[in-house]
């Protein structure tokens, strides 16, 4: 006997919820057109289904998400960066706890304490007709954020290849759902030919057929929902082996609107504004924003910074800013709307040499421009670079807190996460550093307005 078997799988969708009713329509509808012909068909994400920067994911914090992954009648998800760094660890500790599908992660658990009932390293299900899919799974390693929300990560792929050697005795189909990235995907596939389709995400890359390495069919739908993945498995029950792995996408765009959808996204929108129009507190004055200048709400988050890590100066690019503030009573929703983003600040220890070396750097004419993407941010363009606490003077000295600076002592910049990544600065990447979470930048903002107005 022949068995063909359906997964359809989604990625890296971020909380973009404009396809989601006529993706959801089409898999159910193709469901239970399989289910007619005595063909399974299961629903997998591989993770970012949320992304904190959307106002209903903020308000009911990533709930709401797991709500619509129900409705959709998901079987098996993954997290990525987006569920495991962005919540604090409660947040993510119950985020599941409602969920009507398996969550396979393979490399987390709490460095304290007991793990959530949601949290395996493997699932197996099960067809019809008897044959059995493992299901392995692992999230991208963030190891220094895990660590300030008390969550130990471990390095995915020793583990991925355990638990695919061992399952391969047990189970006749082994797939693993990787937020991991394409370059991760690409080795453990080489490494472990026993895994039959690794489900990719992470790096949000397309493969339209599939690609296909040491005999490991690797899939990537790309992100925001503009695809979802359709893979068509056979597997021959009197050889007990796989002999199909077919890869399709689907482009959700042009798949035909389903009746109310935009009802259905502005009934998600309206919800996140009143859970989020709680006053927070009440200011006496404006504060502009600017991109390529500094302005008076750049000063204040400046000030924002620095009360909070104490350190002795901060940096930041001014397209954060996505909004001004205005005088008047100030809610949660407002504060969102300026800092959607999901970045945390992080102070770096640096010498006045190297601060100086920063300040330098950070004069790169090309950088206001920017139309950056990715590393958290949500904005529009990179905006001016911003120094609070320390310059350069006409003579090229550098002064920190108003005081000439030693080049050979130790100081503290204030920064955004994303430029310890290596892309601006290369040097922050190996500097000692303390990350803040799981508080954003607006929190941050916020605290601080509470402090001054209240």
């Amino acid at each position: 006997m022949l068995e063909t078997i359906h997964i359809f799988h989604t990625n890296d969708i971020h909380s973009h919820f404009e396809y989601w009713r006529r993706m959801q329509s089409f898999i159910k509808s193709q469901r239970i057109e399989f289910a007619k012909l005595g063909e399974p068909s299961f629903l997998f994400d591989i993770g970012d289904y949320l992304d904190r920067s959307n106002i209903y994911t903020e308000a009911t914090l990533g709930k709401g998400n797991i709500k619509l992954l129900n409705e959709a009648e998901y079987d098996v998800v993954t997290i990525g960066n987006n569920e495991g760094i962005t919540l604090s660890f409660e947040e993510l500790y119950s985020l599941y706890d409602e969920a009507n599908f398996e969550v396979v992660v393979a490399n987390i658990e709490p460095m304290e304490g007991e793990k959530p009932e949601w949290l395996k390293s493997y699932t197996i299900l099960q067809t019809k007709y008897g044959t059995k899919i493992g299901v392995i799974g692992a999230t991208a390693l963030f190891d220094a954020f895990y660590r300030e929300l008390n969550w130990q990560v471990t390095e995915p792929r020793k583990i991925l290849v355990q638990l695919a050697n061992q399952l391969k005795k047990e189970v006749d189909i082994v797939v693993c759902l990787s937020h991991l990235g394409v370059t991760e995907d690409e080795l453990l596939a080489n490494e472990c030919p026993n895994i039959d389709v690794i489900f990719g995400s992470h790096t949000h890359h397309l493969f339209e057929r599939g690609k296909v390495v040491n005999n490991v069919l690797l899939t990537g739908c790309g992100k925001f929902g503009v695809y979802t993945g359709h893979l068509t498995i056979q597997f021959d029950h009197k050889t007990r082996k796989l002999i199909k792995k077919e890869e399709i996408v689907i482009e959700n765009p042009i798949l035909p609107e389903t009746e109310e959808e935009m009802m259905f996204l502005s009934n998600l929108a309206e919800e996140g504004k009143r859970l989020l129009k709680t006053p927070i507190f009440q200011t006496t004055r404006s504060y502009n924003k600017e991109w390529f200048h500094y302005s008076q709400l750049s000063q204040l988050f400046s000030e924002a910074v620095l009360d909070f890590t104490e350190a002795d100066c901060t940096m930041f690019n001014a397209g954060i800013f996505l909004e001004g503030l205005n005088k008047g009573i100030v809610t949660n929703f407002d504060i969102h709307k300026i800092l959607p983003h999901p970045i945390n600040i992080c102070v770096i220890e640096l010498t006045g040499k190297e601060i100086k070396e920063v300040y330098l750097q950070a004069q790169n004419e090309e950088w206001p421009l920017l139309e950056l993407k990715g590393l958290g941010f949500r904005g529009s363009i990179f905006g001016k670079m911003l120094t609070y606490g320390f310059s350069l003077n006409k003579s090229r000295e550098l002064f920190i807190q108003g005081e000439l600076a030693d080049p050979n002592r130790l100081y503290t910049l204030a920064t955004l996460d994303m430029f310890t990544f290596g892309y601006f600065f290369p040097n922050f990447k190996y500097a000692k550093k303390k990350y803040y979470l799981p508080l954003f930048l607006r929190d941050i903002l916020i605290e601080y307005g509470k402090k001054l107005y209240n």
